[in-house]
């Protein structure tokens, strides 16, 4: 009887202690705008897009299929960095276990914001590789909804999670047919009735998860704001709008068009600067950080009650480190390559009309060194790294904004490059 009794107590101390962990995000919506609020508190994102790929790899390698004492080293060493500069959340792809997104919370603090592709890289259907997504296949939808819903399943009491995120740019995935960045494209008749299907079943998708799962928000990730008025009509459902956006220095009206067109929270999923400059074909680190600092001023600029648009919840700097994989996939995975992939005339630095100047595998605010025997690297921050510690100081929640946006007016460039310089010279 005394047993019996111990587990009893046992089992409702650890009910007791789980239902503790759980963490209730919502998306809160006021005079002011909306914020994002964690365990009734309120979370601005200062994220990063986080990866983890050794030079010589690509996308088929995966963390998470190492040796635990390699996983936790990678882990222990990159949370750290990213604790240090004050990021508070990651996005992570799906292939990540509930452990590891658990032990980077406790450990650092450090939130995942959970994303599942949606087939924007293509399915399987029928045991054959269909590349390119058709949404208003029934079989494509099962696969689909079965998918994110075994997702929200395994997670949903992860204290670690802070919301789920559906797709990547899918948009774009309806005009390119590969996975390799390109220039944007334009929508055309086709592409408008491919996407209105695409984005009825995201609002399905979304719907479904909320059954199963009433503690954490759901996202899309959409491709700049192609497609808006679609996206407002077919996603009434969806809790914030995750947008792709590389503009350079300014995002322009993107938060004020969102909040006339489709009225939802604003999370900027990916977002930056590459740190190569085709015109010098020399390392840039001045405009990446230049550009991440601006990007960010108008982040929390645009937050609830500081007298812009009220949209923004945050976002999500890309990237943490190179990805050297990037051009080609497939090959010279040994070798940083500098060929641009992709034009875009917001980066003045070294746009020039009729040339690429968009660095895929230099997106990184840290570049990456030589892999050890255990596949381990160590990382070189570079100025943006140092920028961006500062710029993460500010808390937009804070009343004293304006003294705030002027310290990060005042943040010195030159500094952060010698940080950058100094710390790379201690490592070799």
């Amino acid at each position: 009887m005394k047993n019996t009794l111990s587990i009893f107590f046992c089992l409702i101390i650890l009910s007791t202690l789980s239902i503790a962990q759980k963490v209730k995000v919502i998306v809160k919506k006021s005079d002011k705008g909306f914020e994002l609020q964690a365990n009734r508190k309120p979370f601005f994102i200062n994220g990063m897009n986080w990866d983890y790929y050794p030079i010589g790899t690509n996308y088929t390698y995966s963390l998470w299929q190492q040796p635990a004492d390699v996983i936790k080293a990678a882990l222990d060493y990159e949370m750290t960095l990213l604790k240090d500069m004050g990021v508070n959340c990651i996005r992570q792809y799906t292939g990540v276990p509930v452990k590891w997104v658990d032990y980077i919370f406790k450990n650092y603090g450090i939130y995942t914001v959970l994303n599942h592709s949606f087939g924007r890289y293509g399915l399987t259907i029928n045991n054959q590789w269909e590349a390119n997504t058709d949404y208003a296949n029934p079989l494509v939808k099962e696969i689909l909804l079965k998918e994110v819903k075994e997702m929200v399943t395994q997670f949903k009491n992860s204290p670690g999670i802070l919301m789920f995120l559906l797709g990547n740019e899918n948009n774009y995935g309806l005009f390119w047919q590969g996975a390799e960045t390109e220039n944007i494209p334009m929508e055309n008749r086709k592409s408008t009735i491919a996407a209105t299907d695409m984005y009825k079943l995201f609002n399905e998708a979304v719907l479904a998860v909320k059954v199963i799962d009433k503690c954490h928000p759901v996202a899309i990730c959409n491709g700049d704001l192609q497609f808006l008025d679609i996206i407002a009509k077919e996603c009434t459902a969806v809790d914030v709008l995750g947008i792709n956006i590389y503009r350079g220095l300014s995002f322009g009206d993107t938060y004020e068009r969102v909040k006339t067109v489709y009225d939802k929270p604003v999370m900027f999923t990916e977002f930056g600067a590459d740190a190569y400059n085709t015109l010098t074909l020399k390392e840039d680190q001045e405009f990446q950080a230049n550009c991440l600092v601006s990007n960010w001023k108008e982040i929390y600029a645009n937050a609830a009650g500081k007298g812009r648009a009220g949209n923004s919840i945050g976002g999500f700097t890309f990237q943490f480190s190179d990805g050297w994989w990037k051009s080609g996939q497939t090959f010279n995975l040994d070798i940083h390559d500098i060929n641009a992939s992709w034009a875009n005339g917001g980066y003045q630095n070294d746009y020039k009309e009729g040339e690429n100047n968009m660095n895929e595998e230099w997106f990184g605010i840290c570049a990456k060194g030589v892999t050890n025997e255990k596949g381990l690297y160590p990382l070189y921050p570079r100025a943006a790294y140092y920028a961006l510690k500062e710029v993460h100081r500010f808390n937009p929640y804070r009343t004293d904004t304006k003294a705030q946006l002027n310290n990060i007016d005042n943040i010195q460039i030159a500094d952060a490059m010698l940080k950058a310089n100094r710390t790379k010279a201690e490592q070799n």
